[in-house]
Formats: structure tokens, sequence, C-alpha cells
């Protein structure tokens, strides 16, 4: 098992480059099966996630050749429809295969999806919306077998503007007879990301980033693709040198899909300035902030909520989190006391009393982003910390040990590798 190594109290200069996002490149790397002709999707990072979705594409036959940051698929090979649930419990977006084997063959079968376990996470919104574009579902067990000999135009509703359920439609939509109008769509960046892609394949989708996203019939072919900077990584960042002090810019990135965010650190004490293209960071004497309400973009996004948790355990006075995405966000809580933080839980609210110091211990990461959020506060503690399970956050961040260190962080990977 691997179990890094973290010297705390060491500030963090310097800079760092955004790779390109997980939460986009994942539906992106399912959308290639749409088209049965060459993709080349740009600054896809290096993580666990991507190496998931690359087997899952080898698997249904397609051609994949991976270059460093530069992946090409071609799905003319395709000659599978369904997933093994071996390769479903890897991760949460082998879910979206569904929606793009849909358009590409009219038939999908899948698994239950994996990935960090957050509470429940059903694809009920999926299958409905599915359902409302004329698929039928025949379950048998975990067993889902989706057809669409023949997928319909007209209104999707979604009660709720789920990320996965927005990104799904899309996919199926671009092979239905007329157009799909989703309505309550998710309006998350990396949705827009999605969308341009598919557009630059040849789809004809507005709307996109807004509650109302329109598909009209078009046909797809391939197409040269670079993936949108990674807000949550640089979200991390931001957390890190709040809570280890220091100064940090970081470069290739898009600070206004982290306006919620940067909004709480500025709130804290940190010195933000903003570019087109990059963010600089230095950290001040935190206090508590305003409640921090967890929700759908733009609100305060849940996959920052545990790090910008670890950010204030220092901070003066007390700061009240509500947590409204998913119901097991904070199972870090347990793991942050041990280095002393004071962390009170009543359901979904959380309130986090700032104290003098923290201390070294050994921690066990429960989760990618709740993985993140113990580094950070590791980073800002005093003494030597341990932090086991960290392919946790291997599925979501590239080489975010070896930058830490180049800023000045005393990490050290000690182990064999879990996969």
């Amino acid at each position: 098992m691997k179990v890094l190594s973290v010297l705390g109290g060491r500030p963090l200069y310097g800079q760092v480059q955004i790779h390109g996002a997980k939460n986009a490149v994942l539906p992106i790397l399912a959308a290639t099966v749409a088209t049965k002709e060459t993709c080349v999707i740009r600054g896809c990072p290096d993580i666990r996630d991507v190496d998931t979705a690359l087997e899952i594409l080898r698997y249904l036959g397609c051609g994949v050749d991976a270059d460093g940051g530069v992946i090409a698929v071609n799905a003319a090979g395709l000659r599978r429809t369904e997933i093994p649930a071996g390769l479903m419990e890897k991760m949460r977006s082998s879910v979206l295969f569904l929606g793009a084997l849909l358009a590409a063959e009219g038939e999908a079968v899948i698994y239950p999806p994996g990935g960090c376990v957050l509470g429940a996470r059903p694809i009920d919104l999926h299958i409905s919306g599915l359902r409302q574009l004329g698929a039928s579902l025949l379950a048998q067990g975990d067993r889902l077998q989706f057809q669409a000999a023949k997928l319909a135009g007209g209104d999707v509703v979604l009660p709720y503007p789920s990320v996965g359920a927005t990104e799904n439609l899309l996919l199926a939509a671009t092979a239905a007879d007329d157009s799909v109008r989703i309505v309550g769509a998710a309006r998350e960046p990396e949705i827009s990301d999605l969308a341009g892609f598919l557009n630059a394949c040849g789809a004809d989708i507005r709307g996109a980033g807004t509650s109302v996203v329109t598909v009209y019939p078009a046909a797809l072919h391939g197409a040269d693709y670079r993936v949108m900077p990674d807000r949550m990584e640089a979200a991390t960042y931001l957390s890190a040198v709040a809570c280890a002090g220091g100064e940090l810019t970081l470069r290739q990135m898009r600070p206004c899909h982290l306006q919620a965010v940067t909004e709480r650190y500025e709130a804290a004490g940190c010195s933000i300035r903003s570019y087109d293209d990059a963010l600089c960071i230095r950290a001040g004497g935190l206090h508590a902030v305003a409640p921090v309400i967890t929700g759908p973009y733009p609100a305060f996004p849940t996959d920052a909520q545990a790090t910008l948790m670890a950010a204030l355990l220092k901070a003066d006075g007390t700061t009240v989190m509500e947590e409204t995405v998913f119901e097991n966000r904070y199972r870090h809580v347990p793991q942050l006391r041990k280095l002393g933080a004071d962390i009170e839980l009543a359901g979904k609210i959380a309130r986090i009393r700032g104290v003098r110091s923290l201390h070294g211990a050994a921690m066990e990461a429960t989760d990618l982003r709740g993985g993140a959020a113990m580094l950070t506060a590791a980073l800002g503690a005093e003494g030597e910390s341990t932090l086991s399970h960290i392919y946790h956050m291997e599925r979501g961040y590239d080489h975010m040990t070896q930058n830490l260190c180049r800023l000045g962080a005393k990490l050290e990977l000690h182990g064999t590798d879990e996969r």
C-alpha cells in the first residue's frame, strides 16, 4: 500500500499549471463512441479515471492511442455494447457511456457505477430522462439493458440539475430524430465543455451553461479538441496555500469558473488577483467566513467543500457549512479531527471552530476530495503526518505530489501501487 508522508509547516511558493479537467474529459471520452471517425482530445490529465475510461473504450472495440496528454479515439471498430460490472464499478463516470452507446448503437448494457462512496447516488434521473426520449429498460438484478431503436425528440424535464443526467441526455440526444430540449439542465462549465466537443464533431447544441439546452439533429464526425482546465484542481491548490501559507500563481486556468470559491478565500483573509487565464493567491491571517452552502453551479461546489473546510481549521472564529448535494460528504471529518481539528457535525451541518494549531497524525483517505482535504490540513500542521489509501486522490489529481514538492512542500511516497 502506498503511504504519503507530509512534513507540515512549510509555506508554498511558486507557480503551477492546471491540468485538463477530470469532470470534463471523462464525458468527452465517452462521447467519442458516438462518432465513427477519429477524435483527438488534448490536455487529458494523467489520472486513474482516465485510464479506466480508456480501458472501457478498448473493451468496447475502439482504437485508442494515448501519448502524454493527447488521446486519439476511433470507434469504427465498436463491437460491444455491454460494459462489465468490473469496469463499471471503477468509477462513477462509467455511467456516461450509456448515452453515448444509445446514440451509436441504439443499445447499452450497464451495471451500477462505482466511484467515491458519498451516500446514495442513484441513476434514476438518467433513466427517467432517457425514457422520455423513447429508450426502454429491462432490469435483471444489477444488469440494466437499455434499448432505443428510435430516439424521439421533444422536451425532457429534469426535476434536479444533475450533471451526469444532463450529460447522458446530451449524448443520447445527438441521435434523436427531432430536436430535444432539456429543461432543468445542469449549468456546470463541464456541461458547456461537453457541448463544445460535440459541436466540434458537427452537433448543433445551443444553450449549454443555462438551464435549458436544445439539441438539434445533426450528423457527427471526428474532431480535434482541447479539454477545459480543472477548476477543482485549482480549488485544491488554493486551499493548500491558504492553510500552509505562502504565495502561488495558478496558470492556464479560468478564474471565472471559480468565483464562488475564490470569494470565500478572499473573505477568509487571502489576497487574490485574477487574470484572463491565471490567478494569484497570497495567504493571510485566516478568519471564519459566512455560512457556506453547497449546491449546483453557480453555487459553492460540493467538490470544494472538504478542502475549504481543511483550509479554515486554524481560522479565527467559527464557520458553518451545509452540504446539500451528497449525504456522506463529511467522511473526511473524523480524519481531520486526528490532527486536532474542532469540527461538530449535525446532519447536513458542520461547524468548524478554528484552533491555534494542528499536529501531525496518521490518516486514511476516504474519497477523492476528502483525501485532498487531509493533505491540505497536513501541509498546515506541525510535525509529520501520514496519509494512506491515496489511490483515491490518484483518481483525480495529476502529479499533485510532485507539484507540491516543487512549491516547497516536504512529501515522500512509500510503499507500492495499489492498482
